[in-house]
C-alpha cells in the first residue's frame, strides 16, 4: 500500500480542484469578518440557517491587492459603506488550494448592487419596525427651544469637524456653550458608543451647571464617507427617536439619508452646516427680539405722544372747565345755604313751639306735684308728731338707755353699768347694783 506525504496529498487535492473547479462562480454569503493586511483583503464567509443565527456553512476568501485596489473604491462609491461583519455580499470567486495554506476562495469581483439592495431592505425593515413601535416621528414632534445655546456634542474628540463646529459657534458672537461627549464615529463600535453617550447626557444630574441641554448634535466630520454602517441600526435609531431632547445630525453623508438621519429632529450634511443652523436659529430669535423691541418702542412713543396731546387738550380746557365748574358749584352752594337756612328756621320754630308746650306742661305738672308733695308732707308731720317720744314721756313714762342704746331687758345689764333715764323733765344717771 502506497503512503503519500502530506505535501503530495495536498498537491493531488490542488490538481483535482484546478481541473474540476477551474471556472469562476458567483456566491452569496454573509461576512463574519473582513480585514485588510498589506493591501490584501481577507474575508470569512458564513451562511446561516434561515430564521436563526446558526451557521450551516463557512469558508475563507481573499482578494489579492492588485484586484482589491480596483474593487474596493468602486464598491464603496456605490454602497457608501466598507466591507464589515454582518454585511451580505455577492462575490465572484474561483477555488484555490495551496499545499502550505490550504483551501480558499479567491475573490475577483464584488457586486455592489446586491449589497446595496440588501442594505436597503434592512433599512426598510428597521424603518418599518420603528413605525410599528410608534417612535419614528417622535423627534420631529419636539420643538427646538427658543434660546438654543447649551449644546451637547457627540463626536470623535480629535475629529476636524468637531473643531470646525466649535470654532464656528465661538466666532458667531452668541453665547453658545458646548460640551463634548466622545464617541466612536466609524466602525462596528458606532452604535454602542453613541448610545452610551446619549445615556450619559440623559443621566446628568440637575445640580451640575449647564447639564440641561437645549439640543444634542451628532457630528462626524473627518470620518470615512464609506463607513456608515454603524448609523443604520435598530438599537441606535430607537435610542435617538425616543430621546427627549432635539437631536441634530451632521454626519457628512451626501448620498443617502441613513436611518439615524431619518429619525433625528433635523438632518444637515456637515458639522459646519449644523453650526450654521444653530447660529441662524439664534439670529432669527435675536431678530424677533429686536423687532419686538422696535415695535414696543414705537408703540410706547405713539402712546406717549397721544397722552401728551390729550394732556395738552385738557390743559387748554381746564381753565374754562374750572370756571364753569366753579360757577356751577357756587350756585349749588348758594342753593344749599338757602335750603339750610330755611330748614334751620323751620326747625327752630318747631323746637320753640315744642319748648313752649313743654314749659306749659312742666308748669302745670310742677304745681300739681308741689301740692301733692305738700299734702304728703303734712300727713307725715302729723304722723311724726303723733309718734314723738316726748309725748310718751309727758304721760309719765321714762326712757332708759345704756351707752346710747334703749334698754328693753334688765337682764342684759350687769352690776356697775351706768344708765341714763330720760323723763319728761330732766335726765337721771344711775349705776346698776
Amino acid at each position: 500500500m502506497n503512503t503519500l506525504s502530506l505535501y503530495e496529498l495536498n498537491s493531488l487535492v490542488r490538481e483535482v480542484i484546478e481541473s474540476e473547479l477551474s471556472r469562476e462562480y458567483w456566491v452569496e454569503a454573509e461576512l463574519s469578518e473582513a480585514r485588510e493586511n498589506r493591501g490584501h483583503c481577507y474575508m470569512e464567509l458564513v451562511q446561516k440557517e434561515e430564521g436563526t443565527n446558526t451557521p450551516i456553512a463557512r469558508a475563507s476568501a481573499r482578494c489579492w491587492r492588485t484586484q482589491w485596489m480596483m474593487i474596493q473604491p468602486h464598491f464603496e462609491r456605490i454602497t457608501g459603506q466598507r466591507l464589515h461583519a454582518g454585511m451580505k455580499v455577492r462575490l465572484k470567486v474561483y477555488a484555490q488550494f495551496h499545499e502550505a495554506f490550504g483551501f480558499s476562495w479567491i475573490v475577483t469581483d464584488i457586486d455592489p448592487n446586491f449589497t446595496l439592495g440588501d442594505l436597503a431592505r434592512r433599512r426598510q425593515e428597521i424603518i418599518a419596525q420603528l413605525k410599528k413601535e410608534g417612535v419614528f416621528d417622535l423627534q420631529k414632534e419636539l420643538e427646538l427651544p427658543l434660546f438654543c445655546l447649551n449644546i451637547a456634542v457627540i463626536s470623535s474628540e480629535n475629529a476636524a469637524g468637531y473643531g470646525d463646529f466649535r470654532n464656528q459657534l465661538a466666532d458667531s458672537g452668541f453665547a453658545f456653550h458646548t460640551q463634548l461627549f466622545p464617541a466612536v464615529m466609524q466602525g462596528e463600535q458606532v452604535e454602542e458608543s453613541i448610545i452610551s453617550a446619549l445615556e450619559h447626557i440623559y443621566n446628568l444630574p440637575f445640580s451640575i451647571p449647564n447639564s440641561q441641554f437645549d439640543a444634542v448634535v451628532i457630528i462626524r466630520g473627518g470620518g470615512a464617507t464609506a463607513d456608515m454602517s454603524g448609523f443604520d441600526t435598530l438599537a441606535l435609531a430607537e435610542n435617538v427617536a425616543q430621546f427627549p431632547i432635539p437631536i441634530i445630525t451632521g454626519i457628512g453623508h451626501d448620498r443617502d439619508e441613513c436611518v439615524l438621519d431619518m429619525v433625528s429632529h433635523l438632518r444637515v450634511k456637515t458639522p459646519t452646516a449644523a453650526a450654521a443652523f444653530l447660529i441662524d436659529h439664534a439670529q432669527r430669535v435675536l431678530d424677533r427680539i429686536e423687532d419686538a423691541e422696535q415695535r414696543i418702542v414705537h408703540a410706547s412713543q405713539t402712546q406717549i405722544s397721544n397722552l401728551k396731546s390729550h394732556i395738552s387738550n385738557l390743559a387748554t380746557r381746564i381753565p374754562t372747565l374750572f370756571s364753569l365748574a366753579k360757577t356751577r358749584e357756587e350756585a349749588r352752594l348758594e342753593q344749599a345755604m338757602q335750603r339750610m337756612t330755611s330748614s334751620i328756621k323751620r326747625q327752630q320754630e318747631r323746637e320753640r313751639d315744642h319748648l313752649s308746650t313743654i314749659h306749659y306742661q312742666l308748669s302745670t305738672l310742677s304745681s300739681r306735684l308741689i301740692e301733692t308733695q305738700r299734702h304728703r308732707l303734712d300727713l307725715l308731720q302729723q304722723r311724726t308728731a303723733s309718734l314723738d317720744p316726748q309725748l310718751i314721756l309727758n304721760r309719765g313714762y321714762s326712757l332708759t338707755t345704756h351707752n346710747g342704746k334703749v334698754v328693753r331687758n334688765a337682764l342684759l345689764l350687769k352690776s356697775g353699768d351706768e344708765i341714763e333715764t330720760r323723763l319728761s323733765e330732766g335726765i337721771i344717771k344711775s349705776v346698776v347694783k
